[in-house]
């Protein structure tokens, strides 16, 4: 072997061979070989990428591919964005700005925030009743819905239990009954929290000037309705049965100040629309499911202008 420069060095080849031409280029001879393919590619030729020099048709399929998982990964996400249970989410950050407005309120010293969302069964007065005997009280039948994203300032785990119980269960209903059905739920169950705080005064007179606050109705109608289908699917409910009977039962403890009647309001309505909600399977009832909730929406509306109807005693009357 040659000390010098010229000549070719050890395991070089010494000429071009037959094969050692561009598979593009037959005229232009070359020894670089595609990292994917093997072919001879001629430096016009060549493409420079990640795993070395690679002729342009396979660069081209590396690209088509890189294309084709970059469109699975984006259909991927759009499902799970599409399956995420946004309602619940939703819920849970309405509840905790409001909460957070609540205590910003209370904090410098003015609680009009938190009073002018809770609900006491004297906003739902005809108003010239409720004007002649409360200076302060009009007819505000809305409250019985703005009271369910309101939780006690004075006592954070309010909120905490709400907010943790709607997600550990709030999500698996939604994913159940779908994001409209289960908004439709909620809401019938926290208003049939405040009508059985309504209906109570009948029973309890003096409950008509006492406010309530909180998200636990339409909790708890989650809690029955999580039930209520697990039931009917078999599934063993012990556990969460006993789950909702000692919350339910926290609600009589002495000094607790917790409206156990929102709770079972909330509990009925929800078992309720979740009975009528798994009768209703299938895309032959879509009607039927349609005008089972309508007619549950409109008796519970019906109910909320009772007092229209039978005016309770009044304290002192």
């Amino acid at each position: 072997m040659s000390a010098g420069g010229s000549t070719p060095q050890f395991g070089e080849r010494a000429q071009y061979g037959p094969d050692d031409v561009c598979y593009r280029h037959p005229g232009r001879n070359s020894f670089t070989l595609c990292q994917r393919c093997g072919r001879t590619v001629c430096p016009d030729c060549q493409v420079v990428s990640s795993v070395g020099v690679l002729c342009p048709d396979c660069m081209r399929e590396a690209q088509q591919g890189a294309a084709q998982r970059m469109g699975r990964s984006a259909r991927v996400a759009s499902r799970r964005l599409s399956d995420a249970p946004v309602v619940t989410y939703g819920l849970m950050i309405a509840c905790v700005l409001v909460f957070a407005a609540q205590w910003l309120s209370a904090t410098f010293g003015d609680n009009s925030v938190t009073e002018g969302l809770w609900y006491a069964p004297a906003y739902s007065l005809p108003d010239a009743v409720a004007s002649s005997i409360f200076s302060d009280v009009s007819f505000e039948p809305w409250r019985m819905l703005t009271v369910m994203f309101t939780h006690s300032t004075g006592f954070v785990l309010h909120i905490l239990f709400n907010l943790y119980a709607l997600w550990l269960f709030g999500r698996n209903l939604e994913q159940l009954l779908g994001r409209v059905w289960f908004l439709v739920l909620y809401v019938f169950a926290g208003l049939g929290g405040s009508l059985m705080v309504m209906i109570w005064v009948y029973f309890e007179p003096m409950s008509l000037l006492v406010p309530t606050v909180g998200a636990s109705g339409a909790i708890f109608g989650v809690l029955a309705a999580t039930l209520v289908a697990y039931r009917a699917s078999n599934v063993n409910v012990t556990s969460l049965a006993v789950l909702i009977a000692i919350n339910f039962g926290i609600g009589f403890l002495p000094g607790a100040a917790i409206s156990w009647q929102a709770h079972l309001g909330g509990m009925i309505v929800g078992a309720a629309s979740m009975g009528i909600l798994l009768a209703t399977r299938g895309p032959r009832h879509r009607g039927t499911r349609a005008l089972g909730m309508i007619g549950l929406g409109v008796l519970l509306i019906a109910l909320g202008w009772l007092y229209f109807v039978a005016l309770p005693p009044f304290p002192g009357g």
